[in-house]
């Protein structure tokens, strides 16, 4: 069984935190089940709390630890309030991978600490078995999880229910997006927006949207192989269908897809302050 929170009364959160466990319960007894919370919102949402505390006691459950897929402060934010608000018989186990390169990780004033996990860990509770997946590109630190028992992935913001994410290194992510593929999930769990039924086409349509703008570039190189380009230059030539003023939101996207064709070999870049890219022969 999977809950989600915000679906409770028609309450909007701005993240699909969500409670995982399967469950059997005795007749004769109604007993608090152990729960693994995925995710925490963001901070200072008392509506997320009130909701999160009325799903635990209508399914009459407890948090048996927390799963942060990231760092981000809309999937980490929460954990101090939920610490204060929902009482718990021990300490919460907050747990999530390690920042990478290391870094050093305070949750609000160090009144917790983070438990560090690694790719392959699994994470049990009363019917449900969670596979840790390292997915760096989102962000250096992020995870996916997967439910064994049902085949369902937790993508975090790997991918998401509308639109495409935005990503921190583009090699690693694209690296990350075929590793989910080969796991051929039956559903995804986003972090945010509508579940997705379709996990593979989703997958796809993602690589493939990023694959359509890499051969954009790898064109540009192609027919100029002799001629170096800034990065104002070529988002010019990509992105000339749009208005200008809106040409320095390209520059990270583009400048991503740079490093990432750089790291396979298919460019190389000046040192001078005025970087230029250009073909490798």
């Amino acid at each position: 069984m999977t809950l989600k929170p915000e679906e409770l009364d028609g309450a909007q959160l701005p993240l699909s935190t969500t409670v995982t466990g399967i469950t059997t319960e005795s007749p004769r007894q109604s007993r608090i089940k152990m729960r693994i919370l995925i995710d925490t919102g963001e901070p200072a949402i008392p509506e997320y709390i009130s909701c999160l505390k009325q799903a635990l006691t209508e399914y009459n459950t407890a948090i048996q630890e927390i799963i942060v897929t990231h760092w981000h402060h809309d999937h980490s934010g929460g954990i101090r309030d939920i610490c204060k608000n929902i009482s718990n018989d021990t300490a919460y186990c907050i747990k999530k991978l390690p920042r990478n390169p290391h870094k050093e990780e305070i949750i609000g004033n160090g009144e917790q600490q983070y438990f560090y996990l690694k790719d392959g860990d699994l994470i049990e509770t009363e019917g449900a078995t969670l596979r840790v997946i390292y997915t760096p590109g989102h962000t250096d630190d992020h995870m996916a999880l997967l439910l064994e028992e049902e085949n369902a992935l937790f993508s975090g913001d790997c991918i998401l229910g509308e639109g495409t994410t935005v990503f921190e290194d583009l090699y690693d992510y694209m690296n990350s997006l075929k590793e989910l593929l080969k796991i051929k999930a039956n559903v995804i769990y986003p972090g945010h927006g509508p579940v997705i039924y379709n996990a593979e086409a989703k997958i796809l349509q993602y690589i493939s949207h990023r694959n359509i703008r890499e051969q954009q570039l790898l064109a540009i190189f192609r027919e100029n192989f002799e001629k170096s380009f800034t990065v104002t230059e070529l988002v010019k030539i990509v992105y000339k269908s749009i208005p200008e003023n809106l040409h320095n939101m390209a520059k990270n996207n583009v400048s991503l897809h740079l490093e990432k064709l750089e790291k396979e070999g298919k460019i190389f870049s000046n040192k001078d302050p005025d970087k230029k890219w250009k073909a490798r022969l």
